[in-house]
């Protein structure tokens, strides 16, 4: 018997194994390394790959001249502004489609006709109706965010098991608490895979709204840039972008383990 439950153990060793915090910085330190070294042996033209330690120069350059930030900040407030409006919206529809067998019927089909739409592809109509500025930018990216969130928050609380939901009506439980008490705890994980899907989503909208209706934003910048072969700074906004995805990610991992214990 101790030899099989030392079998057993060693069988499952690989699902315990701790990975060290400096797992993911050796990584990225590795491939601008292997990057640098690349450019360095003139392996591939300056032109069409750009040394990291060139990139962060222009980078310095560009952030002292004041013009990195300027951008920065147009498309920070783009890309805030929608993906919260586009997700607190998605929250709620979700969870009023999955808890109500009226709106479920009615609205669903045409939330799932909608979302195969490219959402770019609304941009024209959306400075139709809402003008040209700020306004239609914000709109895309929440139109982005709205049908990821809203899909898996719908999923999220069709999935919630029903003996919690009968439980909590058989204590008397009327129908707000039970969806703040029951389904919206047990939808969590499923509503942050949607926000961690919408993420990446928002960051495709903003460059892609900002490279066809914008004069600042980091999309516009890297077009700039890309028609003048300017590749240095190109890839500083492509390296912006980056790291806007990377911290996205990050502070949403980081709400998902404060609101999620449990996961």
């Amino acid at each position: 018997m101790p030899e099989q439950k030392q079998i057993i153990t060693n069988r499952v060793a690989f699902l315990e194994t701790k990975i060290p915090s400096y797992a993911a910085v050796l990584g990225i330190t590795v491939l601008l390394v292997l990057w640098e070294i690349v450019c360095r042996l003139n392996i591939v033209p300056p032109l069409f790959l750009p040394a990291p330690t060139a990139i962060l120069a222009a980078g310095w350059e560009m952030l002292v001249s004041g013009e990195l930030y300027e951008d920065l900040v147009a498309s920070l407030y783009r890309i805030g502004g929608g993906y919260v409006i586009g997700a607190s919206v998605g929250i709620l529809f979700g969870l009023i489609l999955g808890f109500s067998r009226w709106t479920d019927a009615i609205l669903t089909p045409i939330v799932y006709s909608i979302y195969p739409i490219p959402k770019i592809a609304l941009l024209p109509l959306i400075i139709l109706w809402l003008g040209i500025g700020e306004m239609p930018k914000i709109a895309i990216i929440a139109l982005g965010v709205f049908f990821p969130v809203v899909i898996n928050t719908f999923s999220g609380v069709k999935n919630v098991d029903p003996m919690l939901i009968k439980a909590a009506v058989t204590f008397g439980s009327n129908h707000f608490n039970v969806i703040r008490k029951v389904i919206l705890p047990a939808s969590l994980p499923m509503i942050f895979a949607g926000l961690k899907l919408s993420a990446g989503t928002s960051l495709l909208l903003l460059v892609s709204a900002e490279m066809i209706a914008a004069q600042q934003g980091i999309g516009s910048m890297v077009l700039h840039y890309g028609n003048l072969m300017i590749t240095t700074k190109l890839m500083v906004g492509v390296l912006v972008l980056s790291l806007l995805g990377l911290t996205f990610n990050r502070v949403l991992q980081w709400l998902e383990r404060k609101l999620v214990p449990w996961k």
